[in-house]
């Protein structure tokens, strides 16, 4: 097991995948209640924690499958335990290494692709997973233009690989997708990086 598998198999035993689900519930509600998913289509959450977007997700009369994957068993554990729907799958796996028979019309990760380094073989294998046509919705607070979080790799001292917004677009599009970004801020928030920076959503189309 590898030092950031240990790192959140622990954060699973203490409630911190919950505080995860709090904390990110904001920008991620809000940037993902604002798409239309009115075509039938086939979901994938990389870095799925306890879950809790798999399930948003899977309540969708559109969704057809639901799969979660994360390389903590802690955080599958929990997430299987607290299952509402048949559409809902998880696995223990690392991206890269991972293996699927489907590909997927709509992947979505946060706060999760960085902790891969470096992050092009895994963005690959998104690429891969996608169905022609497929989207790709990555969320990352964790970038070199939001000054207050890039003292995290320091805090948290497991391998992350931080770029700046433009090296994101820039990696995207080298690996063949179609690149746009939006920022989701979160007004509300105490923390004044989440008002003013928010989170980046890196949206690639293949």
């Amino acid at each position: 097991m590898d030092k950031t598998s240990k790192y959140f198999d622990h954060w699973a035993k203490i409630g911190k995948s919950e505080d995860m689900e709090k904390g990110h519930g904001a920008t991620v509600n809000k940037f993902l209640n604002k798409i239309q998913f009115s075509d039938k289509f086939s979901f994938l959450d990389i870095g799925c924690g306890n879950g809790w977007v798999v399930k948003k997700m899977a309540q969708l009369d559109a969704c057809t499958k639901a799969v979660g994957i994360d390389k903590s068993k802690n955080m599958i554990s929990k997430a299987n335990k607290t299952k509402i729907s048949d559409k809902e799958q998880y696995f223990t796996t690392e991206l890269e290494t991972s293996r699927f028979s489907r590909k997927f019309d709509v992947i979505f990760s946060m706060e999760s692709l960085y902790y891969s380094v470096p992050m092009e073989p895994a963005l690959t294998k998104v690429y891969k997973l996608l169905k022609n046509g497929g989207i790709f919705y990555c969320g990352t607070d964790f970038y070199k233009d939001n000054h207050f979080t890039t003292r995290w790799k320091k805090d948290m001292k497991i391998p992350m690989d931080l770029r700046s917004e433009s090296e994101w677009k820039k990696m995207f599009k080298e690996i063949g997708f179609k690149t746009r970004v939006k920022h989701v801020t979160d007004p509300k928030n105490k923390a004044k990086w989440k008002r003013e920076f928010g989170t980046l959503f890196i949206i690639g189309i293949k």
